[in-house]
């Protein structure tokens, strides 16, 4: 089977298509022919030598995937050969840029029927990400105000689209040129990025920060006191939480079954919309990650179409 792969860790251009042989699922695994795979910052992440988790040299990038299951390894009941799939590779999340992946049984979920398999493979650790830091972090609730951080990034639209779906005050940064993509997922008030956070709003409920740094801490400033900070970009100093009595959480995303099937259910309801940005082959994989590190693309996520 093709395959991306990565010898040594660097810039885009380590990354060498190749010929290897099609991995077997093990227990609790199943093998999965991979239609589509999204491109994400992790896998720039993984391909840099800079990701959180330990890489094992030779690898394959990728962690978001969608396809069709080609077989079943023991102990897995929830699955059949031939069952349309979508979700992420594995807890090391690589493995996702080929033909064929290994993905554990317990990190997939059965694809929603309302989405071809480019729109499902953009949807997986974004998604999850936004829906844990809007439900479980930061516990928010109907009537409650949000300032979402990054609107129109691919966590940040679906961040602004489940609060709108929840009943909640949904206020968004973002660039100019993203305002009324933003205001059209549902952000009821759109600051424009750089601009003064308090001449916009009232002290919020909680602030969902997708981009971290500068940006994230002057907007700690507009969180109410006691308020929660989610960052899914990069942890919080201490400083800012003592400054401003806030709380604050910094997570790594955890994708699994169920939450799969939470964001699946709400696709096939029409109560949530994909962004796919650019798609390009498996073989351009190279171009994909140049993208991600700034060359020029569609908004939205990246994905190879395999």
């Amino acid at each position: 089977m093709k395959a991306v792969r990565i010898s040594e860790f660097g810039p885009p251009e380590s990354m060498k298509v190749m010929d290897v042989p099609v991995p077997s699922p093990g227990a609790g695994e199943v093998l999965v022919r991979v239609r589509a795979a999204g491109v994400g910052p992790w896998d720039a992440w993984v391909r840099s030598g800079n990701s959180a988790m330990q890489q094992t040299l030779p690898l394959t990038p990728g962690a978001d995937i969608s396809g069709v299951v080609e077989a079943i390894g023991s102990g897995v009941h929830s699955f059949q050969v031939g069952d349309e799939v979508f979700g992420a590779t594995n807890p090391d999340f690589v493995g996702g840029y080929a033909e064929f992946a290994v993905a554990n049984a317990d990190m997939i979920a059965l694809k929603p029927r309302s989405l071809d398999f480019l729109a499902a493979a953009s949807v997986p650790v974004v998604a999850v990400t936004a829906l844990q830091m809007v439900f479980e972090y930061g516990k928010l609730a109907s009537s409650q105000s949000v300032l979402i951080l990054g609107g129109a990034g691919n966590v940040g639209a679906y961040a602004v689209q489940l609060a709108k779906k929840a009943n909640l005050m949904v206020a968004a940064t973002c660039d100019r040129q993203d305002v009324d993509f933003v205001k059209s997922l549902g952000a009821e008030t759109v600051i424009e990025r750089e601009q003064p956070l308090a001449a916009f709003l009232k002290p919020v409920d909680a602030i969902i920060d997708t981009v971290g740094g500068d940006a994230r801490d002057r907007a700690a400033a507009v969180l109410k006191r006691g308020g929660t900070l989610v960052s899914s970009a990069s942890a919080v100093p201490k400083s800012i939480s003592e400054h401003f009595g806030i709380k604050t959480v910094f997570f790594l995303v955890q994708v699994t079954t169920e939450r799969l099937a939470v964001v699946g259910s709400m696709f096939d309801r029409g109560e949530l919309d994909t962004n796919v940005g650019t798609v390009l082959p498996l073989g351009q994989a190279v171009r994909a990650h140049q993208m991600l590190a700034g060359a020029p693309h569609r908004r939205g996520k990246i994905v190879l179409q395999i």
